[in-house]
């Protein structure tokens, strides 16, 4: 650990680089755990980011489910116990379900911004795919108001976003081939997207259908492929002052933080509902959006190249559409049926193939959208690259959003 710089003001905060895993991986069947996970992502991030372990001066671990998946917990201790180096430094852990990568670059940030230190290691983890997916997603539940709201539902989480849908459909009217079409076109991204869990997934005009053998319902109007996956995985980055910047002038930043914003509610779906407005279903989700451009300083979803949106479910992601502004509330259907999500459209949603595509190992999904945000603002995304992006913005949501945090991630 080096001392911080302390000459310059920390300045802003910007992503040195980045590593993700294979999410297509199942670390149980190659024989690993969660520690070789952590090590290999550590390594590799630090490479990208061109960045000795020496020069990290705090490390931030994002992780939801650990002990519950496989009796791991104090993961902010993993670190130090796989890489010599890190004897010694400040680390720790956050937790806020799928928001939980999201949390610790926001504590990451706080840190630079205060000047307390320069160089922080950001890492979400997750291992999932060592109990079968029945179980796995079972044990997701705990996200949600235990024993308020989850009694006698035997998925969770497809239940509850059944159930924005519901309001969706109950205040504008939803055809629900237009949340199919956010499944097909997650999927269809992946594809180009060399880390995605589903990219060498064999898929026909009936997988995002409403056949029930290609495409089983699992809950509602929610099927197979309206769900993202049970998924292995890590990602890191490295974030840095300007005066660290200044101070290593042979390093050069791949994106810079624009915007944050973070809104935290009560855990209850029902509870979220009867606190919505005529105008928005989740105001909260709206407001850490508007917060986020307002840090930013710009005026709207018209500003931004491209999204990476938490497509947990289909309704989470059509949810996002009218939050961020791309429609009118209600209206996120002409989104959908106008190609402007499309990698070429008016707005891009998702090309790397959000987490219906790409995967999502829950505590590190915050972080991975991060690193495809500066890949793609950085022209290093490769086959997904939106042509010319240079401002995207990302949205993270924990529970049935009881936690939803929103960057705006700039070309540096």
């Amino acid at each position: 650990m080096t001392a911080p710089t302390t000459s310059l003001p920390a300045g802003r905060v910007s992503i040195l680089g980045g590593h993700q895993s294979d999410f297509a991986r199942n670390i149980a069947k190659e024989g690993l755990t969660v520690a070789d996970l952590v090590r290999d992502t550590v390594t590799a991030t630090l490479s990208d980011a061109g960045v000795e372990p020496a020069q990290v001066e705090s490390i931030h671990v994002g992780n939801a489910f650990g002990q519950l998946y496989n009796g791991q917990g104090h993961l902010g201790a993993m670190p130090a116990s796989v890489i010599d180096d890190f004897w010694g430094l400040p680390a720790m852990r956050h937790e806020a379900a799928c928001a939980s990568a999201s949390m610790a670059t926001l504590a990451a940030m706080a840190e630079i911004e205060s000047g307390r230190y320069d160089c922080v290691l950001v890492l979400g983890v997750e291992q999932e795919r060592n109990m079968p997916g029945a179980q796995a997603a079972g044990v997701q539940s705990a996200a949600a108001w235990v024993g308020h709201e989850t009694e006698g539902i035997e998925f969770f989480w497809p239940y509850a976003f059944d159930r924005v849908a519901d309001e969706y459909d109950r205040r504008y009217g939803l055809d629900d081939a237009h949340l199919r079409a956010i499944g097909e076109l997650n999927l269809r991204n992946a594809k180009d997207n060399p880390n995605a869990q589903t990219r060498g997934w064999q898929l026909s005009s009936d997988s995002c259908g409403t056949d029930d053998h290609v495409n089983p319902v699992v809950h509602g109007r929610l099927r197979r492929n309206d769900c993202t996956q049970i998924t292995d995985g890590a990602t890191g980055i490295v974030l840095v002052s300007d005066r660290w910047l200044e101070a290593h002038p042979e390093a050069a930043a791949r994106s810079r933080i624009a915007g944050w914003g973070h809104r935290t509610v009560g855990l209850g779906l029902e509870e979220k509902f009867a606190h919505s407005t005529p105008e928005y279903v989740m105001p909260h989700v709206r407001d850490a959006i508007t917060d986020a451009f307002g840090r930013a300083g710009i005026s709207g979803v018209d500003d931004l190249d491209l999204i990476e949106t938490h497509d947990c479910m289909t309704p989470s992601e059509y949810l996002a559409i009218d939050h961020f502004g791309i429609t009118a509330p209600g209206q996120s259907w002409q989104a959908v049926e106008n190609g402007d999500l499309e990698r070429d459209g008016r707005i891009p949603v998702n090309p790397s193939g959000g987490l219906i595509g790409g995967g999502h190992p829950v505590g590190a999904t915050g972080a991975r959208m991060l690193l495809d945000a500066t890949k793609q603002v950085s022209d290093s995304a490769g086959g997904y690259q939106v042509v010319g992006a240079r401002r995207a913005a990302t949205l993270n949501i924990g529970g049935s959003t009881a936690t939803t945090a929103c960057f705006v991630v700039e070309s540096a």
